[in-house]
């Protein structure tokens, strides 16, 4: 039996560092991720560019070369592969992750791969498996129809046409632009009074110039009852309004799933729906088993970013290094 000394679950920014320090304490490792490599960039939206700057965005000291201030997607892809192809970074694709248990001598990680079921082996485990990939569903008929997604892609196949945005920050306020200015007419609907304080700087001033002078619609106070093919049926104090909708973004939000922790035996803070954790360490109350990069929050998942949920997997791997006996180089 091949028992790794940790076992990493996700293959996003911050298990691909914990990977790369895995590496330089000498320890040995699997990286075991349910899809691709970052897999949550891939649902952002396809002509996005970044609000940070590549320097920030670089893991294992590898320099993060861009003509750009702010780097885009496909360049941060690009990135992160050569990354993986500089460290040799050892991951098991495709491998979707059903059970984390303690054993007495170490963890067993179960798996469907696309080759079959797998059973890892490792003496800890680092959970990294973000928070993008799991939306907060907001649990209304029409939810899971055809033309209703949770991620904003591209504008141009929305040229012409109706789109309804549910949700009041960010998110929604950079694809209301987007989607108006590529030729759609846009709705928001949020269910608070106004959007959301937390919008960058120079994008709150253009989407409420835009609801202002009527080229972006808005309800506010409005909350969504259902989805149909053609229509989004909202309620406002009361009062219900069909709004006509060839497509629907439900842009409100994504929160880490704990599932995997909670059959581990990690304890979950009620609060903050977030895994209790040694906030030195990232240790979890399982002796061995850690948590680094947006899953730490809970739903407080925005608060983590690429560029500070990259440095947790050096330091976890410190740890477990000094558990080990190993000493970390670099």
């Amino acid at each position: 039996m091949d028992t790794r000394d940790v076992l990493i679950i996700g293959a996003g920014p911050a298990g691909l560092a914990a990977a790369i320090a895995a590496t330089k304490a000498a320890l040995s490792y699997q990286v075991i991720e349910k899809g691709a490599l970052v897999n949550s960039l891939l649902h952002y939206p396809t002509e996005m560019v970044f609000f940070t700057t590549p320097e920030l965005m670089e893991i294992g000291g590898l320099p993060f070369v861009s003509p750009h201030d702010k780097p885009s997607r496909m360049e941060a892809l690009r990135y992160y592969r050569r990354v993986t192809d500089t460290f040799d970074l050892d991951i098991a694709f495709d491998c979707t992750v059903g059970r984390v248990a303690r054993g007495p001598d170490g963890f067993a990680v179960d798996a469907v791969c696309r080759g079959g079921r797998r059973t890892f082996h490792g003496r800890s485990v680092v959970m990294a498996t973000g928070a993008y990939d799991f939306p907060n569903l907001i649990g209304v008929p029409g939810e899971d129809l055809p033309h209703v997604s949770h991620y904003y892609t591209a504008p141009h196949p929305f040229y012409r046409k109706r789109v309804v945005i549910v949700g009041g920050k960010n998110s929604a306020a950079e694809a209301a632009l987007d989607l108006f200015r590529a030729g759609a007419h846009v709705t928001i609907v949020h269910r608070r009074a106004a959007l959301g304080e937390s919008i960058k700087y120079w994008v709150k001033p253009d989407i409420e110039n835009r609801i202002r002078e009527g080229s972006v619609g808005a309800r506010f106070n409005t909350d969504v009852v259902e989805i149909t093919p053609t229509h989004v049926v909202v309620d406002y104090a009361g009062v219900r309004e069909e709004l006509p909708a060839d497509g629907v973004f439900l842009l409100t939000g994504y929160v880490s799933d704990n599932t995997l922790l909670r059959s581990a035996g990690v304890e979950i803070d009620p609060d903050t729906c977030g895994p209790r954790h040694d906030p030195e360490t990232y240790e979890t109350n399982i002796r061995g088993l850690y948590v680094i990069g947006a899953m730490v929050a809970g739903k407080a998942s925005g608060r983590i970013f690429i560029e500070n949920g990259r440095f947790h997997g050096d330091l976890v791997i410190r740890e477990i290094a000094a558990k080990a006996g190993n000493r970390v180089i670099g």
